[in-house]
């Protein structure tokens, strides 16, 4: 696990910044990615899809391993890429973890943006080199579709500034206790079936003392339930500093409450004396993805209107 004096912050983004479209995991639409695309040169960037972008390989990738892996590297080493945007999630992004070749990486360090399958990239590079990562939208899923992204918090996080978020992106109070209204710790996360199905891994997340976001889509809420106590057994919520959900777009089972997914989150983390916020738009989302900066110092407050801030950039400016 990467110390917390050892974070490596990559340098902000500028117009006309070369970004690499990269598919780590599964393939998209040539439409959406057309899209995506276009949407992303209109904010004034110089985007290049990478070789892996409009493939499509069997059964559900975008290529074999070895040219994920290459693709993905590459644009990582190359001096004259900025930032590397996921294409999509899918699967397929564990293929790559044996392979990354992690000291040259620590020497380039860059803007890496995407969220589901790509959670066991950015957490392992942010837990082996503490190279912050973005939680946010994805080109084929996000910035392919009107309002896909919520536009201030991807500026302050790629540009230098601090990111937060309250109400307007979802944010409310699950569990406030008495005299913990507001807390602070390292932001880290990310798709929560994705964390899970990397433990006893080498691979698995150092989620340990956290400010910890969990986020995920279509889980019922007992495979929720499974999920979060497997990772309470496993020890990873040791020492967290506060929960928080994501909006757990589907997250939901057919003739039950509404709510049954923020009870069963409520009723597993019943032993954690620290707050719990649910709702914030960051990942897999119904609109407006909030791009989470992590590895970096926030601030989380449920003692009147509900936020999250960061408290530090996330780019070298």
């Amino acid at each position: 696990m990467a110390d917390r004096a050892a974070v490596l912050k990559p340098r902000a983004l500028r117009p006309g910044a070369r970004i690499i479209v990269a598919a780590p995991a599964s393939s998209a639409r040539p439409e959406r990615t057309d899209a995506g695309i276009e949407n992303l040169r209109q904010r004034g960037f110089t985007v290049q899809p990478g070789p892996n972008a409009y493939r499509k390989h069997a059964p559900y990738f975008s290529a074999p391993a070895a040219d994920r892996l290459h693709e993905f590297t590459s644009a990582f080493l190359s001096p004259g890429v900025d930032a590397i945007f996921s294409l999509r999630g899918g699967y397929g992004s564990n293929y790559l973890l044996p392979g990354l070749p992690l000291e040259q990486l620590r020497q380039h360090p860059k803007i890496f943006l995407g969220y589901s399958d790509t959670t066991t990239l950015q957490t392992y590079l942010l837990d082996q080199l503490g190279l912050v990562a973005f939680h946010g939208p994805l080109v084929a899923g996000d910035f392919d579709r009107e309002g896909g992204v919520d536009e201030a918090s991807f500026t302050a996080a790629t540009s230098g500034g601090l990111v937060q978020a309250g109400p307007e992106h979802g944010l409310r109070p699950l569990r406030v206790p008495a005299g913990q209204g507001s807390v602070r710790g390292t932001l880290y996360g990310g798709c929560l079936s994705i964390l899970t199905s990397a433990l006893g891994t080498p691979y698995e997340p150092a989620t340990e003392g956290k400010l910890l976001f969990l986020e995920d889509v279509e889980e019922r809420p007992y495979r929720i339930d499974r999920m979060l106590r497997q990772m309470m057994l496993a020890g990873k919520f040791r020492g967290v500093r506060g929960f928080i959900f994501g909006e757990m777009l589907g997250c939901v089972s057919p003739n039950t409450e509404p709510d049954l997914v923020e009870r069963v989150i409520l009723d597993v983390l019943s032993g954690f004396n620290v707050p719990i916020a649910f709702g914030l738009r960051s990942g897999h989302v119904s609109r407006g993805n909030v791009t989470l900066p992590l590895g970096i110092e926030a601030e989380l407050r449920l003692d009147g209107t509900p936020t999250l801030q960061s408290l530090e950039p996330a780019v070298i400016s």
